[in-house]
């Protein structure tokens, strides 16, 4: 089973897998809010390093609740495997000038690849 949110329903999504790692196989985080906007030492994270399941984090590089290099940091103390998509001029809600029409595609591609899922033929 995989399991994903956007935002605070990716943050809900993330504790549940670190408390309960049997329920889940796999994680797909919308902009997950690392801090509170402008609170950049109130950070989110401390469930990270009790989360055991691999997850793919789809990321703005314009996000206010987390920079590329925060979250870069903060996936390094995740002991499982993940992935960082980064959505070049993309905020919080994902949407960017030349991201928007292909981003759906290109979270397919990642997540089919990442989980290792076939192709339905």
């Amino acid at each position: 089973m995989f399991l994903g949110g956007h935002s605070y329903g990716g943050r809900q999504a993330t504790m549940l897998a670190a408390d309960h790692p049997e329920l889940i196989d796999g994680l797909l985080l919308l902009s997950y809010p690392l801090h509170p906007p402008r609170k950049p030492t109130e950070l989110r994270i401390a469930h990270f390093p009790k989360l055991h399941t691999r997850a793919i984090f789809v990321h703005g590089s314009r996000d206010p609740f987390g920079s590329q290099d925060e979250m870069n940091t903060a996936l390094e103390l995740i002991p499982a495997e993940t992935r960082l998509l980064e959505v070049e001029g993309a905020g919080h809600d994902l949407a960017g000038k030349s991201s928007t029409n292909q981003l759906p595609a290109r979270i397919v591609a990642t997540f089919l690849e990442f989980f290792s899922v076939p192709l339905p033929t």
